[in-house]
């Protein structure tokens, strides 16, 4: 029986009894209620203009998260509280956000000027006196061409100092915008020009839907399935979507387990507390939009050699939890990977949870790109090491982008087993990795410069551990 699609959308409800799986958000806003502040530039998440607030119940608490309209499928709104850059002035009285944009000239030619109103609009809720270096992470997913960057950050500074977020609408109006959210039903079911979208009411539902419908396409952040339909037009119906499932996260003395829903900034604050080291690699995963939609669990289901997660989680030794209906089975996440577009996953079975054991020594991880911030990944690696002694006697080593699927570097970690935490140790595992992989040239690295950055970051993990100080280092010649 179909059930509809039920949202808010600033300060109305939507009841929506038709939608296909391909429908965006992005599409509704403009063409179906005309808000046109949200744009679009470039459609597959990256620079920003699409910026929409969207407010979800998380235990009973209602949050706000920055996320792109254009890669957003419509469905996956079921239960959301929308808000768009229309929903932040009241009357002629801008918002403290947009109206620091005017006052300090964070605006040229405007384009991009919501998406960015729309970003620090929830870095403006969520942290009322932020430092540049949050600010600028607040943006990393926000692409400007015309000002430089300076005054949106002059901008974001004043709006903080002006302050005002007890008296703002999201805070005025949070108890009966969390009673609405909460009085939706958790499921949908809709069907449009023969299309269907399912949202399972829980992690139970998703397991007998996926059995039923073996061949739909599983839907979480969306942020490559996005990509398949607006830049690739690819079908993607029958779809089930789970972006709002599986978000449970537990913490032991041994080990930590999260559930294959938690997106990255749910688990950045794990990170933060477990593996500290790790932080900056996480922060530098797409930008804060990306970050809130998309899930550990679908970077490791994807399957893509240059996936962040799948080399980090090597490295920690992660095993994870694989369901068909009732039933389970626990494999190490390194095993999951067997070649290029093919992963250990039965017909009808979903990835559930990931177990991380808590790291026995020191932890890094690279990640190595054309753009500093929100960018796809050319090579990536994780180290964990363990010693005891001054000897090695425990080494991982993982890397994305240097073969068909994440792989460990065996013979790299063959060379420092045994041997003394010193340098010659790292450069015999620094010239060992190159008999681990023959990486491919593409548009984003040659085979030759990925084989010079994976030794190098090798090098790079004893020069931080050791404490020595790189730029004397490179002073020297060496």
């Amino acid at each position: 029986m179909s059930s509809p699609i039920r949202f808010l959308l600033n300060h109305t409800e939507v009841t929506l009894p038709e939608v296909a799986p391909d429908d965006t958000l992005l599409d509704f806003l403009r063409l179906n209620r005309h808000l046109t502040g949200t744009k679009e530039g470039c459609a597959e998440g990256d620079c920003g203009a699409c910026t929409v607030l969207v407010g979800r119940l998380h235990d009973g608490a209602l949050r706000y998260e920055p996320i792109n309209a254009c890669i957003r499928f419509l469905a996956a709104c079921h239960g959301c509280h929308i808000v768009t850059v229309e929903h932040l002035a009241r009357g002629d009285d801008l918002h403290p956000v947009q109206q620091a944009m005017v006052d300090h000239h964070g605006s040229q030619c405007g384009f991009c000027t919501p998406g960015f109103v729309m970003a620090l609009y929830a870095l403006w809720m969520g942290n009322p006196d932020p430092s540049v270096i949050e600010i600028e992470t607040a943006l990393q997913g926000n692409l400007c061409r015309c000002t430089g960057y300076a005054p949106i950050v002059r901008a974001a500074r004043a709006a903080a100092q002006a302050g005002g977020q007890a008296m703002d609408a999201l805070a005025a109006e949070r108890d009966r915008v969390a009673a609405t959210l909460a009085a939706i039903p958790p499921g949908a079911d809709v069907v449009k020009d023969g299309k269907r979208a399912i949202l399972p009411a829980d992690t139970d539902a998703f397991a007998q839907a996926l059995t039923d419908n073996p061949d739909a396409t599983i839907v979480a952040g969306a942020t490559d399935v996005g990509l398949w339909v607006t830049k690739f037009l690819r079908p993607i119906a029958p779809a089930i979507f789970i972006g709002h499932l599986m978000k449970g996260i537990g913490v032991s003395d041994s080990e930590i387990r999260i559930g294959a829903g938690v997106t990255y900034s749910e688990f950045l604050p794990v990170v933060a507390d477990a593996f500290p080291s790790l932080v900056d690699y996480i922060e530098r995963i797409g930008g804060w939009q990306v970050r809130n939609a998309g899930t550990v669990g679908g970077n490791i289901a994807n399957g893509s050699p240059i996936g962040e997660m799948p080399p980090v989680l090597i490295a920690l030794g992660a095993r994870i939890v694989l369901r068909r209906g009732d039933t389970r089975r626990e494999i190490p996440l390194e095993s999951f990977f067997i070649e290029y577009g093919k992963q250990d996953r039965q017909r009808g079975e979903f990835l559930e949870s990931i177990i991380i054991p808590r790291p026995q020594g020191r932890i890094a991880g690279y990640k190595v790109s054309k753009r500093a911030h929100s960018d796809i990944t050319a090579v990536a690696c994780a180290i964990m090491l363990h010693e005891e002694h001054g000897m090695i006697v425990e080494a991982r080593i993982a890397y994305g982008g240097m073969a068909g699927t994440p792989k460990r570097a065996t013979k790299a970690e063959a060379a420092l087993r045994g041997r003394p935490f010193a340098r010659d140790s790292f450069e015999a595992a620094a010239t060992a990795v190159a008999e681990d992989f023959t990486p491919l040239s593409d548009w984003r690295a040659s085979e030759g410069y990925r084989s010079a950055v994976a030794g190098n970051l090798i090098r790079r993990f004893w020069l931080e551990q050791d404490g020595e100080d790189v730029r004397l280092t490179r002073a020297a010649g060496e």
